[in-house]
């Protein structure tokens, strides 16, 4: 055990600080040279790190969540009768005027290098802000003609800077290519399963005012290390012949207790977004191009499971039964209908697509309770019809009155202006109020945000609201025209209804649902009135409040529709 061969991390570029996602083995595992030990992570790409020797692992010297760069210890390795035939030939550095010998290619460098059109001059520069930008692939070292698995972006997407444009693939290592630059995607210029090499244009780019990219310093790959490093008990590793292995699956390990199962093969981006739906991949079929899992095949999983028309899978390394929540759900009938008469399928829309799934977790999740409420708004819209028939800035509608008074009950409850803290050992109250409303689209429904309603008034809340409708319908929100919202409205009036139960939008903790106001007979202690009646119906996440403070908060909002002038209490 004296001649131990210490593995470290491989030039990885410029990574530094490179989080350890997976230790792949153990001690007392026997390895292959180029078998995968650990895998780590970056934001912009995940890569397995491959023994550079065979042998037997004695101490592994990382473990999950450890940060790690180039030269960090990986675990010590005593070659067996194979490894120490090929760890003996330890080959010295070349002299600096020799020819490069073809070791590890060098890694994805992640800030891409943008070709701008040459300006007429600076001050025509500066005149002309959105002069379009044409975004080239950066240098991704010895890699040429990678594959694009990814596209993340269509054109009349608003992107900002390091968002992630589009995803490669290598033969060993998946990266994701990052915007130099905020601004909107004018024109793609490549498409899923298309070849490219450092220097493709990926996209056009219009910056926005200010957004223009500064090109960052090349990076070049680091320097060989020297030979004549001083001796020490740890033999220096060979360097490995690649610096990552491809995420499919690994080689077996020659030892009892090989793992046979296979790694999922997905790129850095579905990694999170499974991570932050709760999904094991290793549960999840892939359609891409060699069985790689999308987003897609992410979705169309959690809406099977939600669905009971797909079971998830036992993973390669279930935990014990009875250690989390199963639902064991009946699988959905599979049925041809084509049997029974003429049929007609019809694809569903993206938004519904990417709503589908949030909704069926949030509703399965969330423990939903739903109290339904009246409010008489008689004055209320009479006073509304009298501001529209004045000279005012914008036409108000029933929902900047419901904006401003949700936001003064939020403020007397402020438990419905919080989230659960995902440990669910604790609650956010939030000192901000930025209230969702969804807007129906011929596409589905999306939930634009007003943001800081509390310090705006109902001709701004009315403009803004009719502003973001306007974007929705055309398909035209932003990102962060649907983020950071506190509270939620959900309105049937301009359609009907008397009572819903709206699907409350996590990490929210509420929602208000609408129906159409109604006129009905009022008894006024003397005599039936006619009333304008307006049904409210407010679900509410019973991990957070109780039936008690919601009925409150019901006849809180309706005494202040009824009399608005409360809102200024």
């Amino acid at each position: 055990m004296g001649n131990m061969i210490e593995v470290k991390i491989p030039d990885i570029g410029d990574f530094k600080e490179v989080e350890v996602i997976e230790v792949l083995v153990k001690p007392g595992d026997v390895v292959n040279k180029e078998q995968s030990l650990i895998t780590v992570e970056s934001d912009k790409a995940s890569m397995e790190i491959p023994s550079s020797a065979s042998g037997t692992v004695r101490e592994v010297k990382v473990r999950l969540g450890d940060k790690v760069s180039e030269g960090s210890p990986v675990l010590l390795l005593e070659p067996g009768a194979s490894g120490a035939t090929q760890a003996a030939p330890v080959p010295a550095a070349p002299p600096p005027s020799a020819a490069r010998p073809p070791t590890a290619p060098p890694p994805p460098a992640p800030p891409p290098q943008p070709t701008r059109p040459a300006p007429a001059s600076s001050a025509a520069q500066q005149e002309q802000a959105v002069a379009p930008l044409v975004v080239n692939l950066p240098d991704i070292g010895d890699f040429k003609e990678v594959e694009v698995i990814e596209v993340l972006v269509k054109p009349g997407d608003k992107v900002a800077p390091e968002q992630s444009l589009i995803t490669v693939e290598s033969d060993k290592a998946s990266m994701e290519i990052p915007s130099p630059a905020e601004g909107v995607v004018e024109t793609l210029r490549v498409k899923i399963g298309d070849k490219v090499s450092e220097g493709a244009p990926i996209l056009v780019l219009r910056p926005t005012a200010g957004g223009a990219a500064t090109a960052p310093a090349s990076t070049q790959p680091a320097p060989e290390a020297s030979a004549a490093t001083a001796a020490a008990p740890a033999i220096k590793s060979p360097e490995s012949t690649a610096f990552a292995v491809e995420m499919g699956p690994r080689p077996a390990v020659g030892a009892a207790g090989a793992d046979d199962a296979t790694k999922p093969h997905a790129s850095p981006s579905v990694r999170r977004f499974a991570r932050e739906l709760g999904v094991d991949l290793s549960t999840v079929r892939g359609s891409g191009p060699k069985g790689r899992i999308t987003q897609d095949d992410v979705r169309e999983f959690v809406k099977g499971v939600m669905a009971g028309a797909t079971r998830p899978l036992a993973p390669a390394h279930a935990p014990p039964a009875g250690g989390g929540l199963s639902l064991n759900l009946p699988a959905w009938p599979n049925v041809d209908f084509a049997k029974f008469g003429p049929i007609e399928r019809i694809e569903l829309s993206r938004i519904r697509r990417i709503s589908g799934p949030n909704l069926a977790r949030n509703w399965i999740v969330i423990p939903h309770v739903t109290n339904n409420e009246d409010a008489d708004i008689t004055e209320l819209e009479a006073f509304r019809l009298q501001l529209n028939s004045e000279k005012n800035p914008a036409k108000v509608t029933l929902l900047a009155f419901l904006v401003k008074a949700c936001v003064a009950t939020l403020k007397k409850f402020p438990d419905f202006n919080s989230s659960i803290d995902p440990a669910g050992d604790a609650i956010f109250r939030k000192n901000y109020y930025h209230i969702g409303f969804a807007a129906d689209t011929p596409n589905g429904l999306v939930v634009p945000v007003v943001r800081d309603a509390d310090k705006k008034g109902i001709f701004e809340i009315a403009q803004e609201t009719a502003a973001l409708a306007a974007k929705a319908r055309e398909g035209k929100l932003a990102l962060t025209d649907m983020q950071g919202g506190t509270f939620s409205i959900s309105s049937l009036g301009g359609i009907g209804g008397t009572s819903f139960t709206p699907i409350i939008n996590a990490p929210e903790v509420a929602i208000l649902g609408v129906c159409r106001s109604v006129m009905k007979p009022v008894w006024d202690g003397k005599a039936f009135v006619p009333r304008l009646i307006l049904p409210l119906s407010l679900s509410w996440d019973h991990r957070v409040v109780d039936g008690a403070s919601a009925a409150r908060f019901n006849v809180h909002l309706a005494q202040l529709l009824a009399d608005f002038r409360r809102v200024m209490l």
